[in-house]
């Protein structure tokens, strides 16, 4: 962006800053901006708030340095002492001294631009944060935090991560303990901070329920309501009685709810009954609701399902619904989870004519797989998103199809021919949009090495995947010295990307990992693969690293427990060693050895068959350093 080109302030008049966080003065401008539903990712950005420019402003054109006139003209002390922080005072930067964007340590958001920051303990406080007033809060029950916290009144902004209490997103008034800091952030819901210890409920009409910060400690695999839904939160709870009672319950549950997606109110029976609700088909303990007229039994939550959600894991969308046709599904396996859909029970369908898509109500509505985004009744999906070629220059005819043979593309200056036979002058040529050597067909610059699949070159502007919630925006830039990190396989890679985003949300994605989909059939491994997004406490079968609730991985559909990452289920099957004029393969033979390792290890069958399989491992591994060694 060319500050010159922006219009100034007054016609003879210019307005410069020096600012602290930039060497050179910084000139005033007023960049227009265009109304947009989505982000634009090329748009300049702010330095000190990482939000896109627009309106009156201040920057640098040399540097492409840019800061909002609000943000520029701030006034803020270079050090300050905060009661977020009382042990040492805090110093103004222009960014973390820790990366390139930090966490705040009050509301546990990943940030970019300015911060007070304390080096003696690594803490950062975002610069809307420090200016939150705050004041020490009174009588705050022991048995609910240990530590003194503060009463924070005016922040209308979520959160991260949850309130512990509810474990709902933050916003409005809370409270905040300074004392805990990342990664164990303590912000409480005000509403949540004020509740009373000790109530009586239906539900228990002989005891009082008594407030515990967490739920009580249950056998291994309990199959209780608190258990089965993996409540962490604040609990109401009965220890003669073996009851408890979640937050959610308590505190949003009103005697009747009318909802959209259902033609009939619904009612809450205030019991303690055991049922299998009629809408996700798993089992109920206590508090459903029901409608008279359908005679359904429903958990609280599964009444505000949507009629209709788009998920990445589909290319249609998927509609809930109760009734069901024996002949409308021949296969009635959840296409998310992999095991099978008790039609007796609500589900979700894929609306378009054909299409035998189906998955469980709570696999399609999981946060990992649906952004929360409801499409309306008649939505048009015939209109895809556009790719990035902005003119086609020129035609020929094909089989009576046309295909575009000379096109200008919006990553490169020039324009770029079709090519659909031959090879380069260089073989070792590669396509610039997803890396891999070049095949035909292809595009190709004439006046420099630029090249790009003719697959690459029509790639969608936007686009889902399996392996993320949002849409994903087609971009080509690049940090780490003209390479990014793909967040799917964790390797660093050049070409073009697909990026998110949506919110605060900055997932993204090489193009050899957008062609992954969420089911995989490897040689290393007889039975075929099914994606997983949350993979907590599990490892990889073939490299052993243990993976985390943000991993995605493959699983064995039969349940044998074996699982890839995505790492090492994009390895290339065979590789080339630049000492052997033959094609190396000995990754599978490794692999299926270290899988028949940990089987056998689970199993507990033979330490000796382990141990001498171990010793085979390494005795290839060594034989192949030693061969490449004896060519040197």
């Amino acid at each position: 962006m060319d500050v010159s080109e922006c219009e100034s302030r007054t016609e003879g008049e210019t307005m410069e800053l020096q600012h602290f966080s930039h060497p050179h003065p910084l000139v005033s401008f007023k960049y227009q901006t265009v109304a947009r539903e989505e982000v634009d990712p090329e748009a300049a950005l702010c330095l000190g708030c990482e939000k896109p420019v627009e309106g009156w402003s201040y920057g640098c054109n040399q540097c492409e340095f840019y800061l909002h006139k609000g943000c520029a003209e701030l006034e803020l002390a270079p050090k300050i002492q905060n009661p977020f922080h009382p042990k040492h005072p805090l110093t103004l930067l222009p960014n973390s001294p820790q990366s390139r964007s930090g966490f705040c340590d009050l509301c546990g958001k990943n940030y970019g631009g300015f911060v007070y920051y304390c080096n003696d303990c690594n803490f950062d406080l975002h610069i809307n944060c420090a200016l939150l007033q705050s004041s020490i809060a009174a009588n705050f029950p022991n048995s609910l935090h240990p530590h003194s916290l503060h009463f924070i009144q005016n922040y209308n902004k979520e959160v991260e991560p949850d309130c512990p209490g509810c474990q709902k997103p933050i916003s409005g008034p809370f409270y905040h303990c300074s004392d805990c800091t990342y990664p164990t952030f303590f912000n409480l819901h005000k509403e949540c901070a004020e509740l009373p210890l000790e109530i009586n409920h239906p539900c228990d009409r002989k005891h009082p329920l008594t407030l515990l910060p967490q739920p009580p400690t249950h056998p291994q695999k309990c199959s209780c309501y608190l258990c089965r839904i993996q409540w962490k939160g604040f609990v109401y709870s009965c220890s003669l009685c073996n009851f408890d009672l979640s937050l959610d319950d308590f505190l949003f549950s009103p005697p009747t709810i009318t909802v959209a997606s259902h033609e009939h109110p619904w009612m809450l029976v205030s019991r303690k009954m055991s049922f299998v609700c009629d809408c996700c088909g798993t089992d109920g303990y206590h508090s459903p609701y029901f409608c008279a007229t359908c005679h359904l039994l429903v958990h609280k939550n599964c009444i505000s399902l949507p009629r209709n959600i788009r998920i990445t894991r589909h290319c249609h969308v998927i509609c809930f619904s109760y009734s069901f046709q024996q002949n409308q599904v021949e296969d009635c396996m959840c296409r998310i989870c992999y095991t099978e859909v008790d039609t007796s029970y609500g589900r979700y369908c894929c609306s378009a004519s054909g299409c035998d898509y189906i998955a469980h109500a709570h696999c399609a509505t999981n946060k990992s797989i649906w952004d929360g985004t409801i499409i309306k009744e008649g939505y048009d999906e015939r209109h895809g998103p556009s790719n990035l070629i902005t003119d086609v220059i020129e035609q020929i005819s094909i089989e009576e199809i046309m295909v575009a043979s000379e096109i200008k593309h919006s990553y490169h200056d020039h324009n770029l021919r079709l090519t659909f036979s031959g090879k380069t002058k260089d073989d070792d040529s590669q396509c610039d949009g997803c890396t891999r050597p070049l095949s035909t067909p292809f595009y190709s610059c004439e006046q420099c090495k630029f090249f790009l699949h003719k697959d690459c070159a029509e790639l969608p502007k936007e686009m889902p995947h399996p392996f993320h919630k949002h849409l994903l925006t087609l971009v080509n830039s690049h940090d780490w010295g003209g390479y990014s990190v793909c967040d799917a396989c964790g390797r660093l890679y050049q070409g073009f990307r697909y990026r998110c985003y949506k919110g605060d949300c900055y997932f993204e994605i090489d193009i050899q990992c957008m062609l992954l989909s969420d089911t995989l059939k490897h040689p290393s491994h007889e039975h075929s693969l099914f994606l997983v997004h949350n993979n907590e406490g599990t490892s990889c079968s073939a490299c052993f690293r243990k993976l985390h609730s943000r991993d995605v991985a493959y699983r064995c559909m039969k349940r044998c427990d074996f699982s890839l990452d995505v790492g090492c289920a994009t390895l290339p099957l065979s590789a080339w060693y630049k000492y052997d004029r033959h094609a190396l393969t000995v990754f599978l033979m490794i692999l299926s050895l270290l899988n028949f390792i940990a089987i056998s290890a689970k199993k507990k069958e033979s330490q000796i068959i382990g141990f001498t399989t171990v010793l085979i491992v390494i005795t290839l591994f060594i034989s192949i350093v030693l061969s490449g060694i004896s060519h040197i």
